[in-house]
């Protein structure tokens, strides 16, 4: 079993962080944080909760006068940045979550702060309170880091504006209308930082979801202009090509019309325990007499823990099959459970998609 993601903030990490922050200001009580953060309800605490606690238990140990604690954690920050260079370490997570915790009432000397933050840790969650209680002020501030120095805090341009951050709090504004998130992404188009470009992909995909026509505009007018950028457009897109949404598919030569291909002798595991692995494997053939560009996906409708289907999309491969010509492809796709899927018993079923059409099907049973 890998280690539980909860365990990075460990007791060296954090007391290497307590002696930082002594450093910086010499009243920090390090033994007192420690035994604050671990306490007895330390164990049972899953990864957020972790974090938060220990945002509250470095907040118990500085001045109660906001300000004053803030430049704590600043200077604290800026000894790390300077010790080791810039870096994303989620380990450090807790520091942003600091300024969640105790400073979206300030906002004059929060915001300056994440600046700083994200060049050590992201801020691309605490920055979503701000976003949601000061968007007059933080709309143009995130245009503003868009043009920042520093591609951690491009980054958080993007990934804090992000419509549907994962795991992060809505910003119900955003969904509705993007607008104020594109001149950011225009900045950030062809980002010299691969950070920034995923940020920027990621975000576009966002606003696929709930206006795909504009991502699609978006799209080709971005296609082509350079490498890293058609990279963005094909990331971002990749929402609309797994639904098979024919615009999406034909901006990378996909072709909704699959006459002459043909998916023969599907064959799955017709049982498959919870924790274990489907096996399964098929063949695809060109029988037409031209050549064909296809994108290769398998799909399995899961069984959901209220006995709903909810299916899920995996690309295999992108190719060109010329005249004739058979593959043979062979998967396996795991059924343990993880942070964002828990798998239930039932009769789930396997589709094999050809550029967004369902070719082949075949159900088996989880139990």
């Amino acid at each position: 079993m890998p280690e539980p993601l909860k365990n990075v903030f460990s007791r060296p990490l954090l007391e290497g962080f307590a002696q930082t922050v002594q450093a910086v200001w010499a009243p920090f009580d390090r033994a007192a944080f420690i035994s604050r953060v671990f306490d007895a309800g330390w164990e049972p605490r899953e990864l957020k909760q972790r974090m938060r606690h220990i945002a509250e238990s470095l907040g118990a140990g500085l001045p109660h006068h906001y300000p004053e604690a803030l430049s704590i954690v600043v200077r604290a920050t800026e000894s790390l940045i300077e010790a080791h260079g810039e870096k994303l370490t989620f380990e450090y997570i807790f520091l942003p979550d600091f300024v969640e915790v105790f400073g979206v009432e300030h906002p004059e000397q929060s915001v300056p702060a994440l600046e700083v933050i994200t060049r050590w840790s992201s801020a691309e969650f605490a920055v979503r309170p701000f976003l949601l209680r000061y968007p007059e002020r933080m709309y143009p501030q995130m245009l503003v880091w868009s043009r920042h120095a520093s591609p951690l805090v491009r980054r958080l341009s993007s990934e804090g504006f992000r419509p549907r951050l994962p795991w992060g709090m809505g910003i119900p504004a955003l969904k509705r209308d993007p607008a104020p998130v594109l001149p950011v992404l225009e900045n950030l188009r062809a980002d010299p930082a691969e950070t920034v470009r995923r940020s920027v992909a990621n975000c576009l995909n966002d606003i696929s979801k709930d206006h795909p026509d504009l991502a699609l505009n978006i799209a080709r007018r971005w296609h082509g202009l350079h490498p890293d950028t058609d990279w963005i457009v094909r990331h971002a897109l990749r929402g609309l090509l797994k639904k098979g949404r024919a615009e999406a598919l034909a901006q990378f030569g996909f072709d909704r019309d699959v006459a002459g291909i043909v998916v023969e002798n599907l064959e799955a595991s017709a049982a498959v325990s919870l924790g274990g692995e489907l096996a399964f494997s098929f063949s695809v053939k060109n029988t037409a007499q031209t050549p064909h560009q296809i994108r290769l996906e398998y799909g399995i409708d899961y069984i959901t823990g209220s006995g709903k289907i909810s299916p899920k999309i995996f690309k295999i491969k992108e190719m060109i099959l010329a005249p004739g010509q058979t593959e043979r492809v062979q998967k396996r796709q795991r059924f343990t459970d993880f942070t964002t899927r828990k798998h239930y018993a039932g009769t789930h079923r396997l589709r094999i998609l050809v550029n967004g059409r369902e070719m082949s099907a075949v159900a088996f049973v989880v139990g």
